[in-house]
């Protein structure tokens, strides 16, 4: 069976970018989250990691919309 992982980088430049914005969110929710192997991480803190660059992403675009 085919792989079909919806977790690829569609901007190969963008890999590190998208890295060290993971390590920056990782921090400011205080997730232990280093390069290489997290495995030993729980579901919560990988989530509160995703939460918390969505919720910067989604606060980036609001920023442009409003020309700040």
């Amino acid at each position: 069976m085919a792989s079909n992982s919806s977790n690829r980088v569609l901007v190969p430049e963008a890999k590190e970018g998208l890295n060290k914005f993971k390590i920056e969110a990782a921090r400011e929710v205080g997730t232990p989250l280093t390069e290489g192997y997290n495995g030993d991480l729980t579901s919560r803190q990988n989530g509160s990691v995703g939460g918390q660059m969505v919720k910067k992403m989604v606060e980036a675009y609001e920023n442009g919309l409003s020309g700040k």
